[in-house]
């Protein structure tokens, strides 16, 4: 099995019980070794009352590209810790796509950012995540 068909079977095994990624509106795009892009439409229900793409949300979607990405080579594997910078809105209508890329893996624990931008290419937001691998696998190799 190459890497990428273990990130993608992996993939597939966790979005079978992802209920809070689905119930958002996010879909995967795209997922490989240590990356992940998952991608999502802004709805009336997913605005503050500024009128913007609640943080929460584009967090979440962020949140969701480290997770996919941290457990692509099919070992349990969860967050230790995150951050996120915002740094433009996102609006109703806007596709937001997050992009999680792997920094460093060492022993048990990685280190992932993830830039979350709208469909004209703006960065509305910049996460880091550290995972940490635990015991079990998605599926039996």
């Amino acid at each position: 099995m190459t890497p990428k068909q273990r990130a993608e079977k992996s993939a597939a095994a966790m979005w079978s019980g992802d209920e809070t990624s689905k119930w958002f509106g996010m879909q995967i795009d795209e997922v490989d070794e240590g990356r992940a892009i998952l991608s999502m439409t802004v709805k009336p229900e997913h605005c503050n009352g500024h009128g913007t793409c609640h943080g929460g949300v584009s967090f979440s979607l962020a949140d969701s590209a480290f997770g996919f990405a941290c457990n692509s080579r099919n070992k349990n594997t969860v967050g230790q810790h995150t951050f996120m910078s915002y740094l433009a809105p996102g609006y109703v209508g806007d596709r937001l796509t997050a992009t999680a890329t792997e920094v460093s893996l060492t022993g048990r624990s990685g280190i992932y950012d993830v830039k979350v931008s709208r469909q004209d290419g703006t960065v509305i937001a910049e996460f880091r995540g550290v995972s940490r691998i635990i015991n079990g696998q998605h599926f039996e190799e």
